[in-house]
């Protein structure tokens, strides 16, 4: 056995085996690795060993006992883990806990599935002895206040596991141990409910509890699992519906994923509730007077047909779904191009990430996600700029804080304080809009100071000199002014982030959602290739997409100037192969885009539309301008799960199936394609996205349709997009796989640009950029900004979380955020109702006072038709990406009188 170890290996004696184990493990690790049984209670394999509870005694060569949970093995070790000697303190342990311990096993939640349960089987714990032992019961009233999960410390063991996952993992400390002594319990601050606690309702502790002290309030246990990817953010964690029937009782985490191991958001974990929702599509609705009416398939799909086809050409517009998988948006971008003879399709990272496309498409040659998430924990500094992470990518944040804990350095970006700054080494509070000013003004630093990669730069980038002369605009004095950040702050993060050997940059749509987002994002760049942080391990820039598949949406061509992959429309070799492949002609010319397409059906220019999963009403800027234009539309068909605000508007109404309901691919911000697959039989007649397409295509005569499952569309898009070459659903059951991957032999790609980039001459371009200031800046009449983001307990805008009623009980309404000081100076109270005013529209909501805003600007979330924030939003766009600016507004605010 010794002549095949490795120097990370030691061979060691457990109760007579030999057996080898990696150095560093503890004897219990060692021992669970090899199904040898000790007994344990306050040992989680994601936590550092905590030494407790005493039950995981072993025995070592010199007699001793030790916790083996503790105790790392060493070379030639002999453990004993069941003498008498160890038996006796086990037993002794395990009779004080369950002396103390309610004893109603039969109608706990945790029955046969309880760690103390079995240590008392194992142990042979008998009745007659826990009689002798003085029982101690103090009556603590069960806490009931969170909506997913109950708390019961009458069950509680002390274990200390919940404690250390919520301080330790997800870095929040709602709870801790407190009463001292005999009274010693497991509490919140001021022992206060655990809904009126920091507590983020993610069920991790749930999860890790031992014991029936922390059990979910749905204790139902499923027939059967089913493994699949989360339908929310664009994380992509991995996890199993459990399924009930034809219902979906809970989900877990997949450990085995590697995006996230396991761990699961509140929304993740307990917002499933919209997929057997009463109120979910089941039946095809055609309006008729004004009325919707139940009709058969064959009746909705003819009529589509008959109306649709009088609308071939560029007055149709179709809008994808960033929720749909890559086969239902490559089928749909088929349908609008080869069907319908357009480019007119796009989606919601026009609203987000295309931004990101254009900038890093210029700079690096791809506008992806250049690292993978797991490498995040491992960054000696991270850079998050224009992201809430802990709320927008719950699982992405515990990657930062793990890399804080590990020693790094965290640079927070935000006009807002938000969760991420309490973990902060440096916090840069920039006035919204200010983003190239700051980032130029550290690149200024950087250059001046020397500190940048001159080895990287000169090698592997391009058109340097030119955007060093353009530094010289932002001088510390005129970038402290612009940005209201000290400028002895913009030196320390410039000198610790160009210091740092590996150095990662977060963003999201704080960065994007500008009227200048193309410019923030080649910023971003240019900062990455200073300081040589692109082409290796925990490095990089890495835009965190918002939905599950906007990656997907974007790569298989749910845009109006590429096909899948990327590839131009507008490029004659590219037309000519997708012409043959689906045998028919194509159009020639880039489409509209989103905001365009809203434009233009107000004008009348666009008289038809096909809406797939998107919510225009809520989710689109200036969204009254909006309303009309789809009033304007002489046909319009939308395809979603639940009847929206947008849904109410149209012609016909599809109903579509949840992911649950169907099976395909999802590609998550990391460029890590995935397989979700099909739990339940659909709800009712819903029909999955891209069989209703397909109909629709058959019925007006199209070839090319005639898909009899997703594995086929998958086939097709892998034969026309290089980057998907090698992505088949075969390779995808042995886990997922990042593009580019071009072939069967092709393992995918962790790391983008690692050797050269995807530029033409495989150069980093570095661009010069100048301060353009936002679109609409306040002034006497409208004095504040309106910043927008998005809450950790609701999703876009809200068509799947809003019918979560737990969901609804954490963040059921929205808020006005705003500085105390300033609400002080207009007569406003907490919990007051408020009015905001823009330009364009008004709203009415519940003021919030927060230290968390600077004066001068408020905050509010989109996810609410009751409090429509995109009324006041200006649709004033990027004129490279024509990614509208979502994030700063002019409003003024006026209290309530009504």
């Amino acid at each position: 056995m010794n002549n095949n170890m490795n120097n990370n290996e030691v061979a060691l004696n457990i109760d007579g085996l030999q057996i080898k184990a990696n150095k560093g493990i503890t004897i219990l690790q060692a021992a669970l690795e090899n199904n040898i049984y000790i007994p344990n209670l306050c040992y989680s394999p994601y936590l550092k060993p905590g030494g407790a509870c005493r039950l995981c005694m072993v025995e070592i060569d010199d007699g001793r006992l030790v916790t083996s949970c503790e105790t790392p093995v060493e070379q030639g070790m002999n453990v004993v883990t069941e003498n008498s000697k160890i038996n006796n303190v086990r037993k002794l342990v395990a009779e004080l806990l369950i002396a103390n311990h309610e004893v109603d096993c039969l109608t706990c939640a945790k029955n046969d599935h309880c760690k103390l349960q079995e240590i008392a089987a194992y142990l042979g714990i008998e009745k007659e002895k826990l009689g002798n032992l003085r029982r101690v019961l103090f009556e603590i009233p069960k806490d009931t206040s969170n909506p997913f999960f109950d708390r019961d410390l009458g069950k509680c063991i002390l274990c200390g596991i919940c404690v250390r996952i919520c301080r330790d993992i997800l870095g929040v400390s709602a709870i801790d141990f407190g009463f001292r002594g005999y009274e010693t319990r497991i509490t919140t601050f001021s022992d206060k409910p655990i809904l009126e606690s920091s507590c983020v309702s993610c069920g991790e502790c749930v999860v890790g509890c031992p014991v029936g002290a922390l059990v979910p309030k749905n204790t139902l246990q499923p027939s059967r699992e089913v493994k699949t990817i989360c339908p929310y953010c664009g994380v992509g964690c991995g996890i199993y519906l459990g399924v009930r029937g034809n219902t979906i009782v809970n989900v877990r985490g997949d450990s085995d994923n590697p995006v996230n191991k396991g761990n699961l958001c509140v929304k993740g974990r307990f917002g499933y509730n919209f997929i057997n929702h009463p109120k979910r599509l089941t039946t095809p609705l055609i309006k008729r007077n004004g009325k919707f009416i139940e009709v058969t398939w064959d009746e909705a799909l003819d009529y589509i047909a008959r109306n649709i086809s009088k609308y071939v050409g560029d007055s149709f517009a179709a809008i994808a779904s960033a929720k749909c998988s890559n086969e239902e948006n490559y089928v749909f971008q088929k349908f609008t191009r080869a069907v319908m003879g357009t480019n007119n399709i796009d989606h919601c990272a026009r609203l987000c990430h295309v931004s990101t496309v254009a900038g890093l498409g210029k700079t690096l040659g791809s506008g992806a996600m250049t690292n993978t998430i797991a490498e995040i924990a491992d960054s000696a500094c991270i850079f998050a700029i224009g992201t809430n992470t802990t709320s927008t990518h719950p699982i992405t944040a515990l990657g930062i804080i793990k890399a804080v804990q590990n020693g790094g350095k965290l640079i927070v970006a935000n006009p807002r304080e938000i969760d991420l700054c309490r973990h902060a080494d440096i916090w840069l509070q920039h006035c919204p809009g200010t983003d190239v000013v700051l980032l130029m003004g550290m690149m200024r630093q950087i250059v001046d100071r020397e500190l940048f990669d001159s080895s990287f730069v000169n090698d592997r980038c391009e058109n340097f000199n030119l955007f060093k002369k353009s530094l010289r605009e932002f001088d510390l004095d005129s970038v402290e002014k612009i940005t209201g950040v000290n400028k002895d702050k913009i030196i320390e993060a410039a000198k610790t982030f160009a210091s740092s050997k590996t150095a990662s940059i977060l963003y999201s749509m704080g960065i994007t959602q500008h009227s200048h987002g193309t410019d923030n994002v080649i910023a971003v760049s240019n900062l990455a290739l200073l300081t040589g942080n692109i082409g290796k391990p925990s490095a990089g820039v890495n835009p965190l997409r918002g939905q599950n598949n906007v990656q997907g949406s974007c790569d298989m061509g749910c845009l109006p100037d590429v096909y899948p992959g990327y590839q131009s429309v507008e490029d004659y070799k590219i037309l000519e192969k997708f012409q043959r492949a689906w045998d028919c002609k194509l159009n020639k010319s880039s489409g509209l885009t989103l905001p365009q397409i809203i434009e233009s059906a107000h004008d009348g220019k666009i008289r038809a539309m096909y809406i797939v999963g998107e919510n225009l009403i809520l989710s689109e800027p200036n969204s009254s301008h909006v309303i009309e234009s789809l009033e304007k539309l002489e046909f319009a068909v939308v395809q979603d799960i639940f009847l929206t605000e947008t849904a109410l508007l149209a012609d016909v109404v599809l109903p579509a199936c949840t992911f649950a309901e169907r099976d395909g691919t999802f590609t998550n911000t990391e460029r890590r394609v995935q397989l979700f697959q099909r739990a339940i039989k659909p709800l009712g007649s819903s029909k999955p996205d891209w069989w209703i397409t397909c109909e629709i295509s058959k019925r007006l005569g199209a070839k090319g349709f005639d898909f009899h499952n997703t594995k086929e569309i998958l086939e097709e898009i892998a034969s026309l997009t290089p980057i998907y070459g090698g992505i088949f659903y075969d390779r995808l059951e042995k886990g997922g796989l990042q593009w580019p991957c071009s072939d069967a032999e092709d393992n995918g790609t962790s790391i983008l640009h690692m050797n050269q980039f995807a530029t033409e001459n495989g150069k980093g371009k570095f661009l010069p950029l100048s301060y353009k200031p936002s679109a609409e800046l306040p002034d006497n009449e409208y004095p504040f900004i309106l910043t927008t983001g998005r809450s950790l307990y609701q999703y876009h805008t809200g068509t799947m979380t809003r019918m979560v009623e737990g969901l609804n009980k954490l963040y059921g309404h929205d808020f006005v955020e705003i500085n105390p000081k300033d609400a002080s100076d207009l007569d406003i109270n907490h919990d007051e109702f408020v009015r905001v005013i823009s330009r364009r529209g008004e709203v009415k909501a519940k003021a919030k006072l927060t230290d968390a805003l600077p004066k001068g600007v408020i905050f509010m979330t989109f996810h609410f038709a009751e409090t429509p924030t995109n009324i006041l939003t200006n649709s004033a766009m990027d004129p490279i990406s024509n990614t509208p600016e979502l994030k700063f507004c002019a409003v003024k605010i006026e209290k309530d009188t009504e």
